[in-house]
């Protein structure tokens, strides 16, 4: 964009390397200045003197970038980050999936543990073993849903967007 400068960093506001995850970060005029009433966000969102997007990403050698994630959609599993994304573009290869949403759930071993909840296609009879053993197949093991919950839709808000923040809060998650 005109007038913008962007970066992909670390949690140490430092450039990734190509490929590495890091959080978009832009900075320009025309970014807004402030959260309304609200300090402690805008000091946040605002942190080593950039806007802090929410958004992770990886940059090619070229300098594209390449949205993976939202930060506050990956899971820590064991000291391993999970991309919920990935995780979801996986089951929605099975033909069973009409919806799906991954998101990390309070566990005492992992800190999170990956769980999905999933609307199945209406008619089909698919079991939380065989979307496991599907992903089992596809990804790595830590990134395996520990835990799948089948709900009849997902809860979204009225432009249809997943609100993931109602299943963390129905599931027991640590945010």
């Amino acid at each position: 964009m005109l007038n913008v400068e962007t970066m992909v960093v670390d949690e140490s506001m430092n450039p990734v390397g190509d490929g590495e995850v890091g959080e978009v970060v832009h900075r320009s005029p025309q970014v807004m200045t402030a959260y309304y009433r609200n300090d402690e966000t805008t000091a946040a969102a605002f942190a080593g003197g950039w806007f802090h997007s929410g958004d992770l990403a990886t940059v090619d050698r070229d300098g594209f970038i390449t949205i993976v994630d939202r930060k506050k959609d990956m899971i820590n599993t064991g000291g391993e980050n999970v991309s919920s994304r990935e995780v979801e573009e996986i089951l929605y290869g099975h033909p069973a999936v009409s919806e799906v949403a991954v998101v990390g759930v309070a566990d005492a071993k992992w800190i999170e543990a990956v769980c999905a909840v999933v609307v199945r296609r209406d008619g089909a009879t698919v079991t939380a073993d065989d979307l496991i053993g599907f992903a089992r197949e596809r990804i790595a093991p830590f990134k395996v849903p520990k835990q799948i919950v089948f709900l009849d839709s997902l809860p979204k808000n009225p432009t249809g967007k997943i609100l993931k923040r109602e299943l963390r809060s129905m599931l027991g998650s640590r945010r």
